[in-house]
């Protein structure tokens, strides 16, 4: 009898060894078969999962907001080749209904507690900066740099855009910012520019004054 005992408690030990629990506020996306059968070997669950068969391997993927910075400094170009830069920050969350194709489309990135940041490494950012330099090349210098939200039409544009790309992966974009530097001899010449343009006009009205009085 005490040897049935001891049976049964080591295989309820070894079937709890099997099983994987999903965490609170997350999804847990299970693939069967290695995968071979496409998206139908994946699916949505809760719980205890049973993990012990071969192919089987349990994706857990975080359902609240995460927030994203990019590491480096991104060189920008407008349409008159003027260099800026752009240090990008944003924050996304999964929608939990596309779970399975967040990871189904990016199992290769393994599914350890990295999946996210691996996701933001290889496949986010990238293709953030992507958007972002095609976009640039689409303002001069001076529409970026114009007083009354030059640069702001440039970055409601990008998050539009990053915001339609995240949802086609299942994710929802929360925020996003652009945050564009320019160097100091670009705004020195831009500023000089204004201020020639401000003296022009100040001098034309003058003119215009004069002629009237004239007149």
């Amino acid at each position: 009898m005490k040897f049935k005992n001891i049976v049964i408690a080591s295989a309820l030990i070894v079937s709890l060894a099997a099983c994987s629990r999903v965490e609170p506020n997350q999804a847990g996306v299970l693939m069967q078969n290695y995968g071979r059968n496409g998206k139908s070997d994946f699916a949505i669950v809760v719980g205890r999962v049973w993990t012990a068969m071969p192919g089987t391997q349990l994706y857990q993927v975080p359902l609240w907001e995460q927030r994203g910075q990019f590491e480096n400094v991104l060189s920008l170009k407008a349409v008159d080749n003027t260099e800026f830069s752009a240090t990008p920050v944003y924050s996304f969350r999964v929608v939990k209904e596309r779970a399975v194709d967040v990871v189904f489309d990016n199992k290769q990135l393994g599914s350890d507690d990295g999946f996210i940041d691996s996701l933001e490494d290889n496949i986010l950012e990238p293709k953030i900066y992507d958007l972002m330099k095609e976009e640039s090349r689409r303002y001069t210098t001076d529409e970026l740099m114009a007083k009354g939200g030059g640069s702001l039409m440039f970055e409601q544009k990008v998050q539009k855009l990053v915001s339609e790309e995240f949802s086609k992966r299942g994710l929802e974009l929360v925020t996003f910012s652009s945050q564009l530097e320019f160097s100091k001899s670009v705004t020195e010449r831009i500023d000089k520019r204004n201020e020639v343009n401000t003296n022009i006009s100040v001098i034309d009205q003058q003119i215009q004054e004069q002629r009237k009085r004239l007149e």
